[in-house]
């Protein structure tokens, strides 16, 4: 799939006429939509360009919906998850929350509970996309830096003083003041914590 910025619900069902039902919901409030059998076929695709959410089925034949949400987070893609399920029971859904689904709606529900959580889904979707953004723009710049810029940025964004920082590299205090002017021009920045702020996206693990 590629990105073009407009939302993409994706529905995932093996019931054909839960599938096309939500999709026509959908694509009667204007949404593009696209529908899968099983959610083998959603892995498949390459979603990180996308701005999009998952509505999924609990149990499908091939692989349920918990499996699938599991497999998402392995390979590292966040895509918001809603569960539709006809079978839910509390453990299921306290399961699936804990996990990171959006929401967890049994059958059969209002149109407007799925349109209020697909909404929240793809709030969370465009936050995420603005933080990665930021995210690689802060490590592109990053990348800039020299060896010992790097470690005169870790000295500044733990609290050091210049003079601290020269004694713990070896190095003049003068040096450590030449090479914190050269990265915060770099990264950009003109106080310290801008530059914390950026040291805090490259450093952030998912």
């Amino acid at each position: 799939m590629q990105g073009s910025g407009a939302p993409v619900i994706i529905i995932v069902d093996d019931d054909p006429m839960v599938r096309n039902a939500i999709d026509d919901l959908f694509r009667s409030m204007g949404y593009a939509t696209r529908g899968f059998e099983s959610a083998q076929d959603v892995l498949e695709l390459d979603l990180a360009d996308e701005l999009a959410c998952i509505i999924t089925d609990v149990r499908m034949p091939r692989m349920g919906g918990l499996e699938f949400q599991k497999l998402l987070a392995e390979r590292r893609d966040f895509t918001p998850v809603i569960f539709i399920t006809g079978y839910g029971d509390i453990p299921m859904t306290v399961h699936a929350m804990k996990a990171g689904a959006v929401d967890f709606l049994a059958k059969p529900f209002r149109d407007q509970d799925l349109l209020d959580a697909v909404n929240s889904a793809l709030e969370l979707a465009r936050e995420r996309r603005f933080s990665s953004d930021e995210r690689s723009a802060a490590q592109r710049l990053y990348d800039t830096l020299t060896p010992r810029e790097r470690e005169v940025m870790d000295g500044v964004v733990t609290g050091l003083l210049n003079k601290q920082i020269a004694g713990a590299l070896a190095i003049a205090e003068i040096t450590v003041k030449l090479h914190r002017a050269s990265l915060m021009r770099k990264m950009g920045v003109r106080t310290v914590p801008e530059l914390i702020k950026y040291h805090d996206l490259i450093s952030r693990e998912d």
